[in-house]
């Protein structure tokens, strides 16, 4: 942010240094030549080494209190390490108290100063100090001083420049000088300000993805996570679980991605973790447990900020995703889901109004993303939306279209974003940051603002408690009151103050090259086209819609910037598994079919491996040759609807007809009910053995004759038989027994071929032998043969 008041008074324009300083570069050319001349290997050597006023490394750890009143002392505390090569001998600490700074630009220039002592002040000196009698190199040594306010010589309130300086000799030198010295900030109010400026600090809950679209195949759908790393952030001194054990003590607008508590709360029951090719049962329920009540708690009583379901990379949507048709689309359903997830697992109302592009940088398309889920209130930043007035503005300001944009505070913003591991860095950061707010108060006394702090997406334990302890040091509200996000929206804007969107091309370069790739959302479409498509056929599709809509949420979130492989991987993950999902319905390969006669059955079957049923499914059969072969009746192409149980297969039959002998190739495929195709289509070889009527009048003549013939061969055999046994009866007799008298024998067929019915005939001809051998069960060889 531009504040024309912070470049008054101090010192010459930007065109005249640099003017001053190109003279002197002239001027000194000739003597640069013959020292760079005479220059030796030991002088490049030395000029590694650590001299001058950063010979001696100076660490403020503790500073209290970070925003004294009349009658307090004030107590630093740190460490000095010599990092020269010679020890360093008469040292002494001293602190030094600078001007009142007048601006916020004055303290970025004090901040930006490092181991140049020009226009520090004298120490106060006394018995203000800490001596120390050597300094070994690289061996730090502690420091302590107590000094009251009353000896700091603070005038009228405002920012101080606060200089902690060790001095000292080297080898070589006779003479004391500042070897180190530490800068900070001391911030004096003793009394409270007229008017105060109105602080909202976002405080937001964040995490990576970890939950897969995988679940488990009983009622509970047991969730499957990608990795259990979620669990260390959650569990005591984690990330995650600072973050709420400060945030519940803190005057804080809470942030939040629903998916972060959707997954902890997915950990507080039986869930599975991802090793190798396998999953394992995950063990950190307790964990999880834990960490939500203690924030459904937390949140009670503050306010709550709903992000869309999996925080989408709205950069990446409005310059990549537009390209790809469909992919806005998914906005909308991570908003509804948000409200629910919140509400659901927190019991509280969130707000879902309110849209964050990373890092609070917006352009045109941004903003139209943004809104187009139904939030009319964007986050910004400073640096994006800048202004060019001699105070801070309020925060919301209308950029059109009935759209409010909340510009956060650039260098509050960032005041964090450093390591904070170590406690200098954490007390450095603390004290800039409540001379900044300071610094706001102070340019309009009598002008109340109202300024929103928008930190790191995902802050760290240690960045999470340095944010904490500025903001304890604002409790005694002698220059700012907190107030909440929304609050801050609903300030009156500035008259003056910009609402001017950027345009495309002043977006930053390096959250530009890390956005989603265009290829991402092209996946991301082939994923959900898959599952419209299956969801269309299952008899449960709620199984499916939830736990995948949820995992393409994820695959555009913004916390795979940075990391495009993890990213690619988990879009794969997701559609190798929707894939797997829906082959387990298909057709079932067939071998060449033989249709012997004018028409016969064709039979299809349909498999369904799924544990749940399908329907709304149409399986069409195409004959590629109509002419040689119809399907039921006179059509070229058949339908049947498909319905089958968890578990099944169907048979489905046609009727296929041939006209002509010769192969035709048939295609089976499925579709869903509205005609779009389910899986990959099945082609198989129908063989047409047509039989002709004039065919048909030869075999029938063929068979009569065989009939016949065997007529013939039967009767002659019964009279064969019969005339045996006459003359074996005349034989025995030798009579003409069995006659009547008049010498004719009884009929032979009546009597001579009668048998005891109890008897058994070994010469009597058996029933002819059948021409064909019972049915194989086992499976069909090469072919198939389909009779009428």
């Amino acid at each position: 942010m531009a504040e024309a008041a912070d470049f008054q008074g101090m010192g010459p324009s930007p065109a005249r240094r640099w003017l001053r300083r190109t003279a002197s570069l002239i001027a000194g050319a000739p003597l640069l030549a013959s020292l760079l001349a005479g220059a030796t290997a030991p002088t490049a050597q030395a000029a590694t080494e650590a001299t001058g006023s950063r010979t001696v490394r100076v660490a403020l750890n503790t500073l209290a209190p970070s925003a004294p009143v009349e009658g307090d002392t004030l107590t630093i505390s740190g460490t000095v390490t010599n990092q020269g090569r010679n020890a360093v001998t008469g040292a002494q600490v001293d602190l030094r108290v600078g001007p009142r700074l007048s601006g916020r630009t004055a303290i970025d220039d004090v901040a930006a100063r490092s181991g140049n002592t020009s226009g520090d002040v004298a120490p106060i000196g006394g018995k203000y100090k800490v001596t120390f009698p050597k300094l070994a190199s690289g061996i730090p040594q502690d420091f302590a001083l107590s000094v009251p306010v009353d000896k700091l010589g603070l005038g009228e309130d405002g920012v101080y420049q606060l200089g902690v300086s060790l001095t000292g000799r080297t080898a070589g030198t006779s003479y004391d000088r500042v070897l180190g010295i530490q800068r900070t900030f001391l911030p004096w109010q003793p009394t409270a300000t007229e008017e105060k400026t109105q602080l909202t600090t976002l405080w937001p809950l964040i995490s990576s993805s970890h939950l897969s679209a995988e679940t488990g195949s009983d009622e509970q759908q047991t969730a499957v996570f990608e990795n259990d790393d979620l669990a260390e952030e959650l569990a005591p001194g984690g990330r995650l679980e600072q973050m709420v054990a400060l945030g519940s003590q803190l005057p804080v607008t809470w942030v939040i991605d629903p998916d972060l508590i959707a997954t902890a709360d997915a950990m507080t029951r039986s869930y599975r973790v991802r090793s190798g090719n396998t999953t394992v049962p995950g063990r950190n329920q307790a964990v999880a447990t834990k960490w939500l009540n203690a924030l459904e708690k937390a949140v009670q009583d503050g306010k709550v900020i709903a992000l869309p379901f999996g925080d989408p990379d709205l950069a990446s949507l409005a310059h990549r995703g537009k390209d790809v048709s469909g992919a806005l689309s998914h906005l909308q359903p991570a908003t509804d889901v948000a409200a629910k997830t919140v509400e659901t697992i927190l019991h509280v109302q969130p707000s879902v109004d309110f849209a964050w592009p990373v890092d609070g940088a917006i352009d045109p398309a941004i903003v139209d993303v943004a809104t187009s889920a139904g939030a009319h209130k964007v986050i910004t930043r400073s640096d994006s939306l800048q202004d060019n007035l001699s105070y801070t503005p309020n925060a919301a300001r209308p950029i059109g279209g009935g759209t409010t944009a909340v510009v956060a505070d650039y260098r509050l913003s960032t005041a964090f974003q450093g390591d904070m591991t170590e406690a200098s860095s954490s007390t450095l950061a603390i004290q800039k940051f409540l001379a900044q707010t300071l610094a706001v108060t102070l340019q309009e006394p009598g002008n109340q603002r109202s300024i929103v702090v928008a930190p790191q997406r995902m802050p760290t334990a240690a960045q999470a408690q340095s944010m904490a302890g500025a903001l304890r040091a604002l409790d005694p509200e002698r220059w700012t009151e907190p107030s909440d996000l929304v609050a801050a929206a609903a300030a009156k804007p500035d008259a003056d103050a910009t609402t001017k969107v950027p345009s495309a091309s002043r977006y930053p370069k390096k959250l530009r090259g890390q956005e989603l790739p265009i290829t991402a959302f092209v996946d991301i479409r082939t994923t959900q086209e898959r599952l419209d498509n299956f969801k269309a056929i299952l008899s449960s599709p709620d199984r499916v819609a939830a736990p995948f809509g949820n995992a393409i949420s994820r695959s555009m979130s913004t916390s795979w910037r940075g990391n495009p492989n993890g990213a690619q991987q988990y879009r794969s993950a997701v559609g190798d598994y929707l894939l797997g999902l829906t082959t387990e319905v298909q057709l079932i390969q067939k071998s060449v079919l033989t249709l012997s006669g004018r028409s016969a059955t064709i039979p299809v079957t349909v498999q369904n491996k799924l544990l749940q049923g399908v329907q709304e499914l149409v399986l069409r059969l195409k004959s590629d040759n109509p002419t040689r072969l119809k399907l039921d009746g006179d059509r070229a192409v058949a339908e049947r609807p498909i319905k089958i149980d968890g578990g099944h297969s169907q048979s489905v039959k046609f009727t296929g007809a041939g006209n002509a002998n010769g192969p035709v190739q048939v295609t089976a495929q499925l579709y869903t009910v509205d005609g779009k195709p389910y899986g990959s289509p099945m082609t198989f070889q129908v063989k047409v053995s047509e039989i002709t009527p004039t065919v048909m009048l030869v075999i029938a003549g063929g068979v009569l004759l065989l009939v016949l013939a065997g007529v013939k061969m039967y009767s002659q055999r019964k009279r064969a038989v019969a005339r045996k046994a006459a003359a074996d009866g005349t034989e025995d007799s030798g009579t003409d027994e069995g006659g009547d008298g008049s010498g004719n024998p009884h009929d032979a067929e009546g009597t001579a071929g009668a048998k005891d019915p109890k008897s058994t005939d070994p010469g009597q001809p058996s029933d002819p032998t059948p021409d064909t051998g019972p049915e194989s069960a086992d499976a069909s060889g090469t072919g198939e043969k389909v009779d009428r």
